[in-house]
């Protein structure tokens, strides 16, 4: 499978050299949509030979497709054909999958690409199917296209893992919103104040005793067990406390039946979502002990599970970038600056953040949590901080130069086969 990407990629690289003016290419742009699809065939010199086709997104369009392109390089003596696809949503990839398996050439052109490139068509913003799809096809005749990759079903079935856990994370976050902002501002605003870290007990007191006056109607030893399900020390016994303490002066207005309903049915909810999470983090563990590079990702500061993951779902096959330079573009986290005019040798460069923000999160989180807790980590942090303490903002700077390193070392050690090795960090 590596090597077949790799030559590929090759294969890629080397219709990018030779497109322009080309007349060996039949260079077909669609536009994906829905239900039907548009087709645009033209030649790498500006030529239009079909200026639409429209087919249908099952398998007897996608065969017209093809038919109709083999007849064109017929009619027209093409040697080869390239397919240009605009990626949307996941319309795109059943017809993706369909030319990769018909041992199709097939590029992406980027949807940022092909909204810049609109204007110049016909100089005016005017988005229809048909210049969708001629403008994909013109953008590839320039070579400005993108790579598809194709990952090993491992790394695709780490991808739809961690895109289920990204929205489970999104609905737990929207149903504690709902009741820190619905209910308890309403009902119990003190509470708000005292939320915590442990979404079990949030959870209890939630269901059972959200109404402060039911709070205040019951000792606090019987307060405590009907919350808790263990003993977690002083610092819960305080903090169980002082919301015991406030519910006694609460300012918050009378709960009904329907709110108390309302209360345990979003608590059962939210404690759902989360058992769900546990479950998709460890299938998430289970897909990438399959790999041998997970644990050498582990090895890093800061890399625990989902770090590792996200790492190792995000580049797939280390060797299908030639550089660092690749890498670090992957995530956003190369530097540009708009340098023009009088102030273009004063502009301040700032991370692009063209990249994938999952992968920039993740590595930030590693970053932080490297500079507070390892030894090699932490030099490194002191040293590029040396000599701008004082700089507004500098912290969050550094610790995204840290994401931008260990990204860097991430792919060495994927490509290498090897654990890390802190006495090769230059600190």
């Amino acid at each position: 499978m590596k090597h077949d990407n790799a030559i590929k990629y090759q294969q890629f690289c080397q219709f990018k050299a030779e497109i322009r003016g080309s007349r060996e290419y039949l260079i077909v742009g669609i536009d994906v949509a829905k239900d039907k699809h548009h087709a645009f065939f033209g030649l790498a010199t500006g030529r239009t030979l079909l200026r639409r086709l429209i087919f249908k997104n099952n398998r007897e369009g996608f065969e017209r497709l093809i038919e109709r392109s083999r007849q064109l390089q017929a009619e027209h003596s093409l040697s080869k054909a390239v397919f240009v696809v605009e990626p949307t949503g996941n319309y795109h990839k059943p017809l993706a999958h369909w030319l990769l398996e018909k041992e199709e050439q097939l590029v992406l052109a980027s949807n940022k690409s092909i909204a810049d490139n609109r204007q110049s068509l016909d100089g005016r913003w005017d988005k229809n199917d048909n210049k969708d799809s001629a403008n994909a096809a013109d953008l590839a005749s320039q070579g400005k296209c993108q790579y598809l990759e194709q990952p090993e079903e491992d790394i695709v079935e780490l991808r739809t893992l961690l895109s289920l856990r990204k929205r489970l994370k999104k609905e737990a976050h929207r149903m504690r919103m709902q009741i820190r902002n619905g209910l308890v501002a309403k009902h119990f605003p003190e509470f708000d104040r005292l939320w915590g870290s442990c979404l079990t007990e949030n959870l209890a007191i939630v269901r059972w005793c959200l109404d402060p006056r039911k709070i205040a109607a019951m000792p606090f030893n019987d307060f405590i067990r009907l919350v808790t399900t263990r003993d977690r020390g002083q610092r819960q016994v305080r903090r169980l406390r002082a919301i015991y303490a406030v519910a006694g002066v609460s300012i918050g207005c009378p709960m009904g039946q329907a709110a108390g309903f309302e209360a345990r049915q979003l608590a059962d909810r939210l404690a759902e979502k989360g058992a769900q999470l546990e479950d998709v983090m460890q299938r998430i563990e289970q897909v990438c002990r399959r790999f041998a590079s997970y644990r050498h990702l582990r090895s890093i500061p800061g890399f625990g599970p989902y770090v590792a993951a996200v790492v190792l779902a995000t580049i797939g096959d280390p060797n299908r970038f030639r550089g660092r330079r690749q890498v670090i573009r992957l995530a956003g986290l190369d530097l540009n600056a708009k340098r023009s005019g009088r102030h273009s040798e004063s502009a301040v460069p700032v991370i692009s953040k063209r990249g994938n923000a999952d992968l920039r999160y993740a590595l930030y989180q590693a970053a932080q949590i490297a500079s507070y807790h390892n030894e090699h980590f932490r030099g490194l942090f002191i040293r590029y901080l040396k000599g701008r303490e004082k700089e507004r903002g500098i912290k969050t700077k550094v610790r995204v130069k840290l994401s931008a390193k260990m990204l860097v070392i991430a792919w060495t050690l994927m490509k290498d086969n090897t654990d890390f090795d802190p006495s090769l960090l230059i600190v």
